[in-house]
């Protein structure tokens, strides 16, 4: 993404990119992104403008993760759904949607032009905010997006922020995340929120179902995860499993239970500082 001299905003798209040919997908890409660096923490979040395609590829995904969610989803995440009503016909604004959460667990949303540091992402899940974007993947594809849109960051973690179970931890991995000093001991913070609150499993009546974010956003990997290589909850080797964003996790790591989930990641999340870290670093290199 650049700024030009004129203040307007360019948003690089790989040639891979769905929308890569469609110019009139990017410019609203860039318009957007426009929305969201000139937006000041505080005030409304500004309105984008969808369109009637826009609204279709929402009512058309939301109805199909509907069906899977039932299926994979664990029932924290469905009962949170249910509380948090998102519209189904078209996508909901930023503004509405922490409306909607302030309510339930406090959450609001901070709009997002890109890719937020790490730093600055996790951090301000402490204060209850949650970092998004705002655009939604390219209509000829509307089950498949490259990147997070506002499918993943909605349907994914909206719903999920409804909880206050799940909200907790996310404000616990925000206050690790400004609790630890080094760069390598941020990378394992936040690596463990990859392998959990991105990309978890959770044993539940017995079979793995699925409360990450990732994968409950996900049309394709929701039907796969259950046969990837799953793993007890592990600490270690959570904060130091390299992960490719561009693919389906072939690792996934798996609770027993969510009050194991809250007591192995959400006690690690609470009292980790850059000793622990190192700690954890050493042990997994023995």
């Amino acid at each position: 993404m650049a700024t030009k001299d004129d203040g307007s905003v360019v948003v690089e798209l790989a040639t891979s990119h769905p929308g890569f040919a469609d110019a009139v997908y990017r410019q609203r890409r860039n318009a957007i992104a426009a929305l969201a660096l000139g937006h000041t923490p505080g005030d409304p979040i500004p309105t984008a403008e969808y369109t009637d395609e826009e609204h279709q590829v929402w009512a058309l995904v939301t109805k199909e993760l509907a069906v899977k969610h039932r299926k994979y989803a664990v029932r924290e995440f469905l009962d949170a759904t249910g509380r948090l009503g998102l519209p189904q016909d078209r996508i909901p604004q930023l503004q509405e949607v922490g409306d909607l959460l302030e309510p339930l667990t406090g959450f609001r949303y901070l709009p997002a032009a890109g890719l937020v540091p790490l730093r600055e992402f996790y951090g301000v899940l402490a204060d209850g905010l949650f970092h998004s974007t705002q655009y939604i993947r390219h209509h000829s594809v509307p089950l498949y997006t490259p990147e997070p849109d506002v499918v993943h960051e909605v349907i994914g973690h909206a719903n999920t922020l409804a909880s206050p179970r799940f909200a907790a931890l996310y404000r616990a991995a925000g206050r690790a995340a400004r609790q630890v000093e080094t760069d390598a001991a941020l990378e394992f913070v936040s690596k463990v929120f990859w392998f959990t609150l991105e990309f978890g499993v959770m044993r539940e009546d017995g079979e793995p179902r699925a409360y990450g974010a990732g994968i409950l956003s996900s049309y394709g990997e929701i039907e796969e995860f259950r046969g990837m290589d799953i793993r007890p909850l592990d600490l270690a080797a959570m904060g130091t499993t390299h992960y490719d964003i561009t693919k389906y996790q072939e690792v996934l790591f798996e609770a027993a239970s969510f009050d194991h989930l809250e007591d192995t990641v959400g006690a690690f999340w609470d009292t980790c500082d850059d000793d622990t870290v190192a700690r954890l670093l050493a042990a997994s290199s023995v």
